[in-house]
């Protein structure tokens, strides 16, 4: 497929912004990028967004390295790719996403055996998949439905917390750093927490920056997204 310059120069730029906003984080429990993920969704589309993802994630990781490097770089595009989908519509692949994910983590002993509303957020994200696809039909043709971009960032968001859930527990991440039952517990304890705050000020930042930005991005004269 022949990429256009625009698509190659907006991808480019997200990417870019990606890797800045890495650096960022003024206290909050982690990097400024989360609040970019559904807005690369929701602008690129699925594919151009995943690939701006995942450049600038590596691109920060490499500049500024982390214990946990890999999480980033499969969590951010993925949450980025489930964004873009259900701005278009499609639910399926989201839900495919999410339900391997799930049916791998409750399979594990761990992911029976650990407190159920540690995970709530992922639940729920699962079960707006269908209805948030539904009313994102027309979401870039009508101006009333921008709004809808909100739960599209809640749901991108937990994207990111459920694929990290799962590289942890299913994929086995947590045997790789020597962590035993107990310190996975409290991981999932504090990090369900700081989770759940950070869902809050998504979904916050979304609203106060998210829908101007798209409304605003809708009077460029012949800028259409999402890109891809």
């Amino acid at each position: 497929m022949k990429l256009s310059s625009r698509t190659i120069a907006s991808t480019s730029v997200f990417a870019a912004l990606h890797a800045v906003l890495y650096f960022l984080s003024f206290g909050l429990w982690r990097n400024w990028a989360i609040y970019l993920v559904p807005i690369e969704g929701l602008v690129l589309g699925p594919w151009a967004g995943f690939s701006a993802a995942i450049i600038g994630s590596i691109i920060g990781r490499m500049i500024k390295p982390v214990d946990f490097w890999m999480f980033g770089i499969v969590a951010e595009p993925l949450g980025v790719m489930a964004s873009g989908f259900l701005a278009k519509g499609k639910w399926k692949p989201v839900m495919i996403m999410y339900g391997v994910m799930l049916t791998a983590y409750f399979v594990h002993p761990l992911g029976r055996w650990l407190p159920l509303w540690t995970i709530l957020d992922i639940i729920l994200a699962f079960v707006l998949i269908y209805p948030v696809a539904k009313l994102s039909k027309k979401l870039y043709e009508n101006v009333g439905r921008l709004p809808i971009s909100v739960p599209i960032s809640f749901i991108g968001t937990v994207t990111d917390a459920l694929t990290r859930v799962f590289m942890l527990i299913p994929v086995g991440l947590y045997t790789f750093f020597a962590m035993t039952d107990d310190m996975v517990l409290d991981v999932f304890v504090t990090g369900a927490i700081s989770s759940y705050i950070e869902d809050a000020q998504v979904v916050i930042v979304s609203f106060l920056v998210g829908v101007p930005l798209l409304l605003a991005l809708r009077r460029i004269p012949g800028f259409k997204y999402p890109i891809t």
